[in-house]
């Protein structure tokens, strides 16, 4: 590949980067905009999750008996998101708030009620990853926070959730119990989907979008390369499209997994460079757009789409 092409391939995902625009909350209508409190229903407990997978988790556990609100809007990417003063000034009336505690909403840990919170990374064997400083030129370590990617990190989130909710409202703990092994054993059998669908494959190493899959790939044996780190955002530097564009001939891959909340460009002009290249989904699952909300897919739906995708891309019988 000659400099000329790499500096075209840079200089057309800037150019991505500066005319799509950031989604906004507004622009995706969701009902789950801000902390919603309802005076006429003080008995149940006013929860509030950081971001999206939280919020599924939680609502599986707490059903019907909580009132239940994310603060990170769904359709937003949440790693650079911040709260304005408005929105953590609405957490007041909360009587539990749920989040990941590893990167991007630990900054909660400093503007809340300590004793609302509820961190679900507790007691999670943490994957360090190394990441280049490209400002610098040395190699710092960062915690991957995707911790709900991992089915079997999942469950032990789940059982948290439902000894917080069963702590503060003992009254309905048979019924916490029941959901919560309800989604335990959906838990499982996804565990058991994902095992029976990569069992069988000619590949084990696959290229993400953003380093978002290591707990998954450490949970199934697999080897994840990413074109981003563990952020989604920021400049791709020529060297690095090169690099990802002979791994992929290095290693025979074909697929190049895009995101669901980012724009699909670069995994084209990835994949238009290598033999047979093609570009699926693989959904870091940080949110869901309007349609997946109108539509009720869950995380699980979400899990199954990309185990499906991720078979394609491994070659798996």
């Amino acid at each position: 590949m000659n400099k000329f092409f790499i500096l075209q391939i840079s200089l057309t995902f800037l150019s991505v980067c500066l005319v799509i625009p950031h989604p906004s909350f507004s622009s995706l209508d969701l009902q789950k905009e801000s902390i919603i409190t309802n005076p006429d229903n003080h008995t149940r407990l006013q929860v509030v999750t950081s971001f999206y997978p939280l919020y599924e988790f939680t609502k599986a556990v707490g059903g019907d008996k909580i009132d239940l609100t994310t603060l990170i809007p769904f359709g937003v990417e949440p790693h650079d998101w911040e709260p304005s003063p408005q929105k953590i000034s609405q957490l007041q009336n909360a009587d539990l708030i749920i989040y990941n505690g590893i990167g991007f909403d630990s900054w909660l840990k400093d503007r809340v009620d300590k004793s609302k919170l509820v961190d679900v990374s507790d007691g999670v064997h943490l994957i360090e990853l190394q990441q280049e400083d490209k400002e610098s030129t040395n190699v710092k370590s960062s915690f991957d926070p995707h911790i709900w990617l991992d089915p079997i990190i999942a469950k032990n989130i789940s059982k948290s959730i439902s000894s917080y909710l069963i702590k503060l409202d003992p009254a309905n703990s048979d019924y916490y119990k029941q959901n919560t092994e309800r989604f335990v054993e959906q838990l499982d059998l996804l565990d058991y989907n994902i095992k029976k669908s990569i069992s069988d494959c000619k590949l084990n190493e696959f290229i993400s979008f953003h380093e978002a899959f290591q707990y998954l790939a450490n949970r199934y044996g697999l080897t994840q390369y990413s074109v981003q780190g563990l952020s989604p955002e920021g400049e791709i530097l020529p060297q690095q499209i090169s690099k990802i564009i002979s791994l992929a001939k290095n290693l025979n891959i074909s697929t190049i997994y895009s995101e669901d909340l980012r724009d699909p460009r670069l995994a084209e002009i990835l994949a238009s460079e290598i033999p047979n290249g093609n570009v699926l989904v693989l959904s870091p699952i940080e949110g869901i757009d309007k349609v997946e909300q109108e539509n009720n897919i869950s995380y699980i739906d979400k899990m199954k789409t990309n185990i499906n995708n991720l078979a394609i891309g491994l070659g798996c019988n």
